[in-house]
């Protein structure tokens, strides 16, 4: 069993409850309310640009080239394709660019971005795509698992959203990502790259429960 394999069995438990979230339910039956999908796709904004500074970071602290070199090529992947992808997507919703900088990161966004850059910059490069891992991943298994419920979505914006995960290109991106994890060997305890990994799934789930209940600061 590789490792990313026996990292996404550790913490199945977690796992599935993110498949079985009522956002994630809901958004591929079509039936989710748009007002929780808009919060969600706003919120994106800040997340996706600390992914690309924290790939860049990963890249710069890189132990071997082809790490490097393949982060650098995922890091470029994020700020051109899935950031135009998303600013497409806005306009679709009615929102533009400069909407959607305005909108403040709910706690769990600003404390999950934190977690990453943080483990980038303070950690090994292998930790650090153990904990981007959960969030490439759980994406795909997500769709996969609802695949057949989204063949019947109701709901344009919805399926053309989701249809994304299931393509051949994302799923290559998952692949390439779990080479890297897999390449970890036995330099870093096994015990350590749990826990980061573990971490990352229940923030996984913590955002999509945020952006179903519309959660916001408390003060």
């Amino acid at each position: 069993m590789s490792i990313s394999e026996r990292l996404h069995k550790d913490t199945e438990q977690v796992w599935n409850k993110i498949i079985a979230h009522p956002f994630v339910v809901e958004l591929y039956q079509g039936s989710l309310p748009m007002e929780k999908f808009k919060t969600y796709i706003l919120q994106d904004y800040s997340y996706l640009v600390d992914a690309i500074k924290n790939f860049s970071i990963i890249a710069s602290r890189a132990q071997s080239v082809d790490v490097m070199r393949e982060t650098v090529e995922i890091a470029h992947l994020e700020a051109t394709g899935e950031f135009q992808g998303y600013e497409n997507f806005l306009h679709t919703l009615g929102y533009t660019l400069d909407d959607a900088m305005q909108v403040e990161p709910f706690p769990v966004n600003l404390s999950y971005r934190g977690f990453l850059l943080t483990t980038s910059s303070m950690g090994a490069s292998q930790e650090a795509l153990v904990s981007v891992l959960p969030c490439f991943w759980s994406y795909l298994d997500i769709a996969l698992y609802h695949q057949d419920a989204l063949s019947s979505n109701p709901n344009k914006i919805y399926s053309d959203w989701a249809s994304v995960y299931l393509s051949k290109e994302y799923a290559q991106l998952v692949e390439k990502l779990r080479r890297l994890v897999d390449l970890t060997g036995d330099d870093f305890s096994y015990e350590k790259l749990r826990s980061l990994f573990l971490t990352a799934s229940r923030y996984e789930y913590m955002y999509w429960d945020a952006a179903y209940n519309l959660e916001s600061w408390p003060v």
